[in-house]
């Protein structure tokens, strides 16, 4: 690993700003670290906030491992007693963050694009914080998506001509939003299924739209989607929606297990609605990588917050060699 190419960032908010060659180096990195691979030291404490104002139990603790694995001090906050809930912007609380030291700040946020406020700064402001995105609204994921990029790669070592269905609420999906312009990009071939209200004209330009039990034979990763029914307000088929009948149209049964490839791997960012998207005894099979993408965010989370230490120059070398 002495001549990985180490990327530098001054934020990680989009994967749609990131080079293919940036999304290779930073797997590559991930890997590194997986298979037990030096963390950089720092030369100075560096001090990281996790914002999360929304709810997150796996995302928030894999940010939080990798920031520890780093080396990082993680400063505590809790949303319910911020100063937002009496009015205060993100980006004057950023500030305040700034001013008491925090460098980085790891944000989920349900307003979409939040961080344009904080990184596209006007020239009478100063904020100097370097900001990672956890997930905004139903923009985008690009930790996770991530994640999933270093699975797809573990287990098949490309992406050029993969076949990637991904099933289920696409509309309401920041994580398939992600995934399909960055898989794309790849080489990889997108398809999608699952409901045709949650799904969108605009995602053609991705991939095609075909019945599930078309893909099923045909497809080297399944790609499943939470129902993500605190997303529904509004939507009219939320009434009517019925998991035994979702599930037997459009979720992963003993049936359709049974017609996927051998290779082929089933995913889920989590958490699963147990035996909507995929029944519940599958969620610890031999083809369903949910666990092994829970493992790998850590890494990979890892590996994106050294290239905004990199990029922001904050007690790491691009020329250190720990790795």
């Amino acid at each position: 690993m002495k001549n990985l190419n180490l990327v530098s960032l001054p934020h990680f908010v989009s994967v749609e700003n990131l080079h293919v060659d940036e999304v290779e180096a930073l797997i590559k990195r991930a890997e590194y670290f997986k298979k037990g691979g030096a963390t950089p030291r720092l030369t100075k404490p560096v001090y990281v906030i996790n914002m999360f104002f929304e709810d997150s139990s796996r995302t928030h603790t894999s940010f939080e491992m990798a920031e520890r694995k780093l080396g990082l001090t993680v400063v505590p906050f809790d949303p319910a007693h911020s100063s937002v809930n009496k009015g205060e912007t993100l980006y004057d609380t950023s500030l305040i963050m700034n001013a008491l030291g925090v460098d980085l700040e790891v944000i989920r946020h349900s307003q979409n694009e939040y961080y344009n406020d904080l990184i596209n700064l006007k020239d009478h402001q100063h904020l100097n914080i370097g900001v990672i995105n956890a997930g905004d609204g139903s923009g985008q994921h690009p930790s996770q998506c991530m994640l999933d990029m270093m699975t797809i790669h573990e287990h098949f070592g490309h992406f050029k001509g993969l076949k990637v269905a991904i099933v289920g609420d696409i509309t309401n999906s920041r994580v398939a939003k992600s995934d399909m312009e960055l898989l794309t990009r790849l080489g990889a071939e997108v398809y999608f299924s699952g409901p045709s209200y949650w799904y969108s004209k605009e995602f053609d330009k991705y991939g095609k739209y075909e019945e599930l039990d078309k893909l099923i034979p045909d497809m080297d990763v399944m790609m499943l989607l939470r129902v993500q029914h605190e997303r529904h307000a509004g939507d009219p088929n939320e009434k009517k929606f019925d998991a035994k009948a979702y599930h037997e149209k459009y979720g992963i049964n003993h049936k359709r297990y049974n017609e996927l490839k051998p290779d082929t791997i089933i995913m889920h960012q989590g958490p699963i609605n147990h035996d909507v998207e995929l029944s519940g005894d599958l969620v610890e099979s031999d083809k369903c990588m949910f666990v092994r993408q829970m493992q790998n965010g850590v890494f990979m989370r890892m590996a994106i917050i050294e290239a905004v230490l990199r990029g922001r120059k904050l007690g790491v070398s691009n020329n250190d060699n720990s790795n």
